[in-house]
């Protein structure tokens, strides 16, 4: 196909700013459509501060009726759990591909979603981190936690900006599902109080302070010696470039399927 259609919930935001500015900027990609709580009826150029693009900024509880309208290919959502358990459903449904950066959808909510994407015949990408360099991170963690084995107790420490509304982290989460994974099921631990002997488990601690954009580490400790696998976002750009090379690969996808960010990076 000569180029993809993209549409944007959350556009006035930081990330969804970001993101338009990237799909401005890539070739094969155009601006169909967005979507936010403010700014409704606005110029979308306008209200970011790019200039006037000829695109709208509509109201999220029109967005089956705008995505056909626009003939979007592609949603990507980088909002809030409750938002994107209602939004990702309802594109599906509309026939649009979809690009899912939010974090803290609840098992229930993310089923629901994948049923939306089988069912309705789109592909999706779901990754709780669209950073390049996170991906290899992954890859790293996986291939620590296979060779080092049971033997090594494993401590995740993630690290964010003070306005992150969920914790911990949808990246320090994958990171301790594949370690669990990996060596054998362990529990995951968030925090310690009080008498808390160590058990077959893995430390997650999250901190929260200033405009951290994004910090992860993954230490496994032995007798004498720990090694420690670290991940430092130095601004969100990384997610941006993430997001926007899924969307432009998600349209030619396979239909169905829901992909996660290792499958758009090969």
């Amino acid at each position: 196909m000569s180029g993809a259609r993209v549409a944007l919930v959350g556009a006035c935001g930081r990330m969804g700013s970001l993101i338009i500015r990237r799909i401005l900027a890539t070739e094969g990609l155009t601006l169909s459509a967005a979507f936010d709580l403010v700014n409704v009826g606005r110029d979308v150029g306008e209200a970011i501060g790019v200039g006037k693009l000829g695109v709208t900024v509509s109201d999220s509880k029109d967005l089956a009726a705008v995505l056909k309208e626009s003939e979007t290919d592609v949603l990507i959502d980088f909002t809030i759990a409750s938002a994107t358990a209602v939004n990702a459903p309802a594109a599906a449904a509309a026939g649009v591909n979809l690009i899912i950066g939010t974090t803290g959808l609840s098992a229930e909510q993310r089923a629901g979603i994948v049923d939306a994407v089988a069912k309705n015949k789109v592909a999706a990408v779901i990754s709780s981190n669209y950073s390049i360099g996170v991906g290899v991170f992954f890859k790293l963690v996986r291939e620590a936690a296979k060779l080092l084995g049971d033997g090594y107790d494993v401590e995740i420490i993630e690290a964010h900006h003070n306005q992150k509304k969920d914790a911990p982290s949808g990246t320090a989460m994958t990171a301790a599902e594949i370690v669990s994974e990996e060596m054998g099921g362990k529990e995951i631990v968030s925090g310690r109080d009080g008498l808390c002997p160590r058990g077959k488990e893995i430390g997650m601690h999250a901190i929260r302070g200033g405009d951290i954009v994004g910090d992860h580490t993954v230490m496994f400790i032995g007798n004498s010696e720990r090694i420690e696998l670290r991940h430092q976002a130095h601004s969100r750009e990384i997610f941006v470039g993430g997001a926007v090379m899924a969307a432009k690969w998600v349209v030619s996808q396979k239909k169905g399927i829901v992909y996660d960010m290792s499958d758009v990076l090969g």
